[in-house]
């Protein structure tokens, strides 16, 4: 009788671990993958996206399909919640969504790829229609149904600076709405130092976007209709048609901690570096915490890079393979118009505890000289004893983001500034200055360590 693996979760880590567990062992092992929604592989961060007009159509978002799994041989149970994990008897309670009908799923080895949810503060008006969350296609649904059906759409509101909220205030500015951005922090996206945010503060407010920082929602109006009509900060209400949230995410490990299983500081799940919770259980995505490579500390990083690899190590372990996932180093991109935005590493508060200082110095895109040359700003964070990289932010035109890549690399290989300035980096002019920005703001570092 061939080993039973079930994966909830049908998703970037779930079915990665489904998929690789499966290709690995052939008919030695039965997978069977619970999702409660309807979808499952699909990109949640190309949502923004299709609501913007950029991607045709929700099946541009999917990259494969539930019959797709099937076919490979995993019996993929959409519209299937797991209630309950009973770790006791080696077995988890489902129930049919549509239905409601329960039942159970023995398994041999159980992998939790139960993903993250968003946050919803506890506030009036939450629950109106309008007031949406974007992390599923369903959301992505409704977004566009209530930008077609209620007319006139003029004004949105987006809760939240953070990747979401970001590309969010980028859609509904394409979609031709006026918007207002309501950030917590004292600048949009808090996984940047602030002084790295106000550049993207400047950008939107130069596209014609009310920026309210350091600003919190502390309601929502309601009109008759059930439809939101208005953000409440303070005493001011800024009167909306629409509103988004990108509040940022939790671990969704409520199965887990009901069952006994213990989270970390941060709500999610600390798997050892081959996935494995305990004997037969596996843990990964955007429900567990990952080890910092550069800050040797616990983070909750909820990016599918991550997830996908994770679900990888899954599959090949259960299958009697050997893996490890060797921890992050927290880089990430995203853009706002014209202006990417990157960051990797540690942030200048996070680097408590060390002796440690950061530059910054401005750029072009690529040579100065040849037309379009776009500027951009690269932040370096260091320490200054060692000359270690620590963390690096990059904010600039076309061309500027994708060198975060570099300079996570350099935290990989835990190079110093000096070995950063000397890498071997191609240039030409419609690429780059002789000496590419990373390496200018190397050099500026090995300065200010004199």
């Amino acid at each position: 009788m061939p080993r039973r693996l079930v994966v909830i979760g049908g998703d970037a880590a779930g079915m990665s671990a489904a998929s690789r567990a499966k290709r690995r062992a052939g008919d030695d092992i039965e997978v069977i993958a619970v999702e409660r929604g309807l979808w499952t592989s699909y990109s949640q961060c190309g949502i923004p996206y299709w609501i913007a007009g950029e991607v045709g159509t929700e099946d541009d978002l999917v990259a494969r399909t539930p019959d797709e799994h099937r076919r490979n041989g995993i019996d993929v149970r959409v519209g299937t919640e797991a209630t309950e994990l009973q770790l006791d008897r080696g077995r988890i309670a489902v129930r049919d969504v549509a239905s409601g009908d329960e039942s159970h799923i023995e398994y041999d080895d159980l992998v939790l790829a139960t993903g993250a949810r968003p946050v919803r503060p506890p506030l009036p008006g939450l629950d109106a229609e309008g007031v949406f969350g974007i992390q599923t296609i369903d959301h992505g649904r409704r977004v566009l149904a209530a930008l077609a059906t209620r007319r006139p759409m003029r004004r949105a509101v987006i809760v939240g600076g953070g990747f979401i909220g970001v590309e969010m205030a980028e859609t509904m500015l394409a979609r031709g709405l006026h918007v207002t951005l309501v950030s917590q922090p004292p600048q949009p996206m808090s996984t940047l130092d602030a002084d790295m945010g106000s550049l993207i503060t400047k950008s939107m407010e130069g596209h014609g976007i009310d920026v309210r920082n350091a600003t919190s929602a502390t309601g929502f109006e309601v009109d008759q209709t059930g439809c939101v009509s208005g953000v409440r900060i303070g005493d001011e209400l800024l009167e909306c048609d629409v509103v988004a949230l990108g509040i940022g995410v939790q671990p969704d490990t409520s199965l887990a901690v009901d069952a006994g299983i213990e989270v970390g500081d941060h709500g999610g799940i600390r798997p050892d570096d081959s996935m494995r919770v305990a004997d037969g259980l596996w843990a990964a995505g955007d429900c567990i915490e990952v080890h910092d490579r550069v800050l040797n500390r616990w983070k909750h990083t909820p990016l599918g890079t991550h997830a996908n690899k994770q679900g990888v190590v899954i599959g090949v372990n259960v299958t009697g393979g050997s893996a490890t996932f060797p921890g992050v180093v927290r880089t990430a991109i995203t853009r706002f118009v014209d202006l990417e935005i990157a960051r990797t590493g540690a942030l200048e508060d996070e680097c408590e505890g060390l002796d440690a200082a950061s530059v910054t110095i401005e750029a072009t895109t690529h040579a100065g000289y040849l037309p379009d040359a776009d500027p951009m700003t690269v932040k370096l964070t260091f320490d200054k004893p060692s000359g270690r990289v620590l963390g690096a932010q990059i904010v600039g035109g076309r061309g500027a983001g994708m060198r975060i890549n570099v300079l996570a690399m350099a935290l990989w290989s835990r190079l110093t500034v000096e070995e950063l300035m000397m890498t071997d980096l191609a240039y030409a002019p419609p690429f780059s200055s002789v000496w590419d920005p990373v390496q200018v703001a190397a050099r500026a570092a090995i300065a200010a360590r004199r």
